[in-house]
């Protein structure tokens, strides 16, 4: 599985925990979308170049990581196509991939230990979409456009 994973300097700690142990442990392909340095940048600049290289099928499975997870959640459900779930447990990690089809994990990285993440990503990159009932609820979720709005 090709994985994209970005973050804000905030979360860049954790990421850089994370990229190595995913690569050897989960055996994928990793593209860090950035940031490379702790100096400040905005989250949703980076959300919005790992939810393009998902769109564009360049990755199958996005993480993202900011302090909390709130603001990478928020940049990134904006993108149709894209369901985004900050999750601080396991179980969360579950339900996002069974009953949500999330193709984007979010993380606090102020508010998840290394290992806690560990476990929450292998979850999510393990699980699969159940479907049937769920399926029915995500594709109303997709057909929901600004459109609606005007």
């Amino acid at each position: 599985m090709k994985l994209a994973i970005a973050s804000d300097h905030a979360g860049l700690p954790l990421k850089r925990d994370l990229i190595p142990w995913l690569a050897e442990e989960m055996h994928l392909t990793i593209e860090d979308i950035g940031p490379s340095s702790s100096e400040s940048v905005d989250y949703p600049d980076f959300a919005g170049k790992l939810c393009r290289n998902l769109l564009e099928g360049k990755a199958e499975r996005g993480i993202l990581i900011c302090n909390s997870g709130i603001g990478m959640s928020i940049s990134a459900n904006r993108y149709p196509g894209i369901r985004a779930a900050l999750c601080l447990f396991p179980r969360m990690a579950y339900y996002a991939r069974h009953h949500n089809d999330a193709n984007v994990l979010v993380l606090g990285g102020g508010i998840t230990a290394p290992f806690q993440a560990r476990e929450i990503a292998t979850v999510f990159l393990r699980e699969e979409f159940d479907g049937g009932r769920h399926g029915r609820r995500t594709g109303k979720i997709e057909s929901v456009s600004q459109a609606d709005f005007h």
